[in-house]
C-alpha cells in the first residue's frame, strides 16, 4: 500500500500551517530588514514560528514514511496535512517544547503521531519510520547553519545571523536528544525492532517515562556541562560560535533587556 491509496484530502496541506509558514516569513523578514521597531519580537516570532515549522516537519515524516511502508491509516487521521492539532498529544508536540524553547532554549524532542505498526512488515521500514522525525532537524540544522559553514554571511544582517544561530542549536539538540537510544525517544524506536522480545518487554513498561529520565539528567550539572559541549561543538564545527548563539537567544528573549555584549558587532 501506497500513498495512492489515500484521498486528496488527507494530503492537502492544513491553513493552519500555511499561517504558521507566514508568519516565519514575515518576521523573518522584519528581522533581516529591522523593520520592526523592537528586533528582539521579531526574532521571538520568527524562531518560534520557524521551530513550530520543523516540529511538524518532523512529525509529517514520521507519518510520511510510515504511510509508505504500510500503515495508510496516517492519511484518515491528518497527519500528512502539517496541521499540529491534529496530532494525538498536541500538548506534548508542540506546547510543551515551545514553552522549553521559551524557558530554557534547548529544542525539546516532541511527538504524537499514533503508527499502527502492526500494519508494516519489516525491520528496517520500523527503523527508518524512528529515524525520519531526527532527520528532519538534522536537515534543518544543515539548512540554518548554511550561511556559517559556507563562509556566506557577507551581506547578513546581524540580527537576523542571531536568530539563525539560535535556530540552529535548537535544531541540533532536538536531534541529538532524539537520537538518544532511551525508551520513549526516536532512537530507542530505531533499534528497537533489533531487540529481543525479552528485552523489549523489560523496556516497555519505562517508555513513558523516558523523556522525563533525560531531562533529570540534564539537571545534574555534569551531564549538563557535557551535553551542551557537545552541542558548542557540533555548532562551532559547522562555523556557529558561542558568541552567536548567545546573543540569539539574548535577543529571542526580549522581555529581560539587551546585552550591550551582543550590541557589539564581529
Amino acid at each position: 500500500m501506497t500513498a495512492t491509496t489515500t484521498r486528496p484530502s488527507d494530503r492537502r496541506i492544513s491553513p493552519v500551517f500555511v499561517g504558521i509558514l507566514a508568519v516565519t516569513a514575515v518576521t523573518g523578514w522584519a528581522t533581516w530588514t529591522g523593520f520592526a521597531e523592537h528586533p528582539g519580537v521579531a526574532v521571538f516570532l520568527f524562531v518560534t514560528a520557524a521551530w513550530i515549522v520543523s516540529l511538524c516537519l518532523h512529525e509529517y515524516a514520521h507519518a510520511r514514511t510510515a504511510l509508505h511502508s504500510g500503515d495508510i491509516s496516517v492519511g484518515e487521521k491528518g497527519y500528512l496535512t502539517l496541521n499540529p492539532l491534529k496530532y494525538t498529544h498536541a500538548l506534548l508536540s508542540i506546547v510543551l517544547p515551545v514553552i522549553f524553547v521559551i524557558m530554557g532554549g534547548i529544542g525539546l524532542p516532541g511527538g504524537a503521531v499514533f503508527i499502527e505498526r502492526g500494519r508494516i512488515r519489516g525491520r528496517w521500514k520500523h527503523s527508518l519510520i524512528s529515524a525520519a522525525g531526527p532527520l528532519t532537524n538534522v536537515l534543518f540544522a544543515a539548512v540554518c547553519t548554511a550561511p556559517f559553514w559556507l563562509h556566506s554571511l557577507d551581506g547578513v544582517p546581524r540580527d537576523f545571523r542571531f536568530a539563525l544561530a539560535f535556530l540552529a542549536l535548537l535544531q541540533v539538540t532536538a536531534a541529538l536528544l532524539n537520537f538518544l537510544p532511551v525508551p520513549g525517544l526516536d532512537g530507542y524506536g530505531v533499534i528497537e525492532p533489533w531487540l529481543s522480545y525479552n528485552i523489549k518487554r523489560q523496556v516497555e513498561p519505562f517508555a513513558p517515562f523516558g523523556l522525563l529520565f533525560v531531562f533529570a539528567l540534564l539537571w545534574v550539572p555534569s551531564v549538563n556541562t557535557y551535553f551542551f559541549d557537545v552541542i558548542d561543538a557540533i555548532l562551532r564545527g559547522l562555523g556557529i560560535s558561542d558568541f552567536e548563539t548567545y546573543c540569539g537567544q539574548n535577543l529571542y528573549r526580549f522581555w529581560q533587556g539587551s546585552n550591550e555584549f551582543c550590541s557589539i558587532s564581529r
